[in-house]
């Protein structure tokens, strides 16, 4: 039996993405493949992806890294989720948190008991039955306890990172090296094809030619690969997802971190707040027909905490995807493959996906279409998805202050999630799509913080009594408020754990 095994691997393209893909495949694959990794100093990367959802810690399972190390070398803080200022009116303040509402009774969630108190004016706002969403104004932080009860909310605390997206590829890139992933400097010039229309090697500036079987195309917004060699062609979302540029600067760190991500709803967008060891990182996400680049970094400058430790970075994109991820012999991963803008921290998180179902529908030299469809199927499965949930949160606005915000708050939007809010608006029903990444949790907390309040609830509700209602919701109540009281805060806990060696 002959041997059509994929033994030479090239990932073309540095940073969070580049480095991710050849540390998974130099663990994953081992000595079966070799990887070699061409990336540019004089091409800079984008690196502003620097808040994460919950998954990558199962990435860092399967690569063997020690959570500890990983959180110092890249200056990591830790995160419960997500607050958002000003979305659904200028004033409101609400938590998308990661974990559980309360707990389910029965087969109903618990937010639709929530719904029958709180429309009647018995129970305090959603964040109030969520440990994430209570510890984290209150500054409180730690990882799951092991001296605990396993129905204890401490037992099972669900957290992401921030972290400092050059460190991260720096500490991946000496994990990868350390297991014989060749990294080349150089630009590269020109892109070889077989006749079939395959990548056949990449040439360097320098003169070298790089073949290879399977090409990770890790380039970028230009997609060098996936675009401009193979003409996959990309939709465009600019019609749901107005914003279309952002600005990001660093500053100086005044205060003990927060133990989540701050979305601020601007004039024309948003702005990020990413509190790091040793600084903050922060950005303003908008749309050029709103307003001007200018106009955009002056808003950013006047917004931050602390001194600005550089000059405002600006960025331009455009919102979608690729129509194929995979094409060929090419999987587009990271910038390359599509762009979703970070209002939910997925940036890291489809780097991740890509790279993991790759591994999963890993081919041999025959790169079946089988494979290939069932890859792009999947992948735009997630993209749409999380496009969804990311349309949400600007169509539920009761903002009409400024021509974006009207526009968001008028324009069409896909017919699925007319669908999602329709039904969670008549009864609080949600139901999730398969596998799609965010779950129940993730958009009751969404539309409810974004004034999506249901009319009605399950009517199995009304078998419980309503005494029994109000004593069920306050003890979930209690139970979190005891657990945030017990934690310790987000700096004690980073002090104590994982605190950097900052220079």
């Amino acid at each position: 039996m002959s041997d059509s095994r994929v033994r030479d691997i090239v990932i073309v393209g540095g940073g969070s993405a580049g480095w991710m893909a050849a540390a998974a495949c130099a663990k994953v694959l081992g000595d079966a493949c070799s990887v070699r990794l061409i990336e540019s100093d004089e091409i800079g990367i984008v690196g502003v992806g620097e808040a994460t959802v919950p998954h990558l810690k199962l990435f860092n399972q399967v690569l063997e890294i020690d959570e500890i190390e990983f959180v110092k070398q890249t200056r990591g803080t830790f995160k419960l989720g997500i607050q958002f200022v000003d979305w659904g009116r200028i004033g409101d303040r609400y938590i998308h948190g990661f974990g559980t509402l309360g707990h389910d009774l029965g087969f109903l969630p618990f937010h639709q008991y929530w719904i029958k108190a709180y429309n009647a004016g018995k129970a305090a706002e959603l964040g109030a039955y969520s440990l994430n969403t209570a510890a984290g104004p209150r500054g409180k932080f730690m990882a799951s306890a092991s001296d605990v009860p396993p129905t204890s909310p401490l037992a099972n605390v669900a957290y992401a990172y921030h972290f400092d997206a050059g460190l991260y590829a720096q500490f991946l890139r000496r994990y990868a090296e350390a297991r014989g992933v060749r990294r080349t400097e150089g630009k590269i010039v020109a892109v070889a094809q077989r006749d079939d229309g395959f990548v056949d090697a990449v040439v360097l500036e320098s003169g070298e030619r790089v073949s290879g079987e399977l090409f990770i195309d890790c380039s970028g917004f230009r997609g060098l690969l996936i675009e401009q060699t193979l003409h996959v062609g990309y939709e465009d979302w600019t019609h749901w997802l107005p914003c279309d540029r952002a600005v990001a600067v660093p500053c100086a760190r005044v205060a003990p971190p927060t133990p989540f991500t701050r979305s601020t709803a601007r004039a024309a967008g948003w702005q990020w707040r990413i509190p790091l060891q040793h600084r903050t990182g922060n950005g303003y996400v908008y749309s050029s027909r709103y307003v001007s680049d200018d106009e955009a970094a002056a808003t950013l400058l006047a917004n931050l905490d602390g001194t600005a430790l550089a000059e405002p970075r600006l960025l331009r994109f455009t919102t979608g995807m690729r129509r194929k991820l995979w094409d060929k012999n090419v999987v587009a991963v990271g910038l390359a493959s599509g762009f979703l803008e970070p209002l939910e921290s997925t940036s890291i998180f489809l780097i991740q996906s890509g790279i993991t179902r790759l591994l999963n529908l890993f081919p041999d030299r025959a790169f079946s279409s089988v494979l290939i469809d069932r890859y792009n199927a999947q992948a735009r499965f997630e993209f749409e998805r999380i496009r969804d949930f990311l349309i949400l949160h600007y169509h539920a606005t009761e903002r009409g202050d400024t021509p974006f915000w009207n526009y968001c708050r008028t324009m069409s939007i896909p017919p699925e999630l007319a669908e999602v809010i329709r039904l969670f608006r008549d009864s609080g029903r949600f139901f999730r799509n398969a596998e799609e990444l965010f779950a129940l949790t993730s958009w009751v907390q969404v539309m409810i913080g974004q004034r999506i309040q249901p009319r009605g609830y399950h009517p199995v509700v009304d078998l419980l009594p309503e005494d029994r209602l109000l004593e069920f919701l306050d003890g979930v109540r209690r139970v979190i408020d005891a657990c945030v009281e017990a934690m310790p805060t987000h700096q004690a806990f980073i002090d104590r754990h994982c605190k950097a060696e900052v220079a």
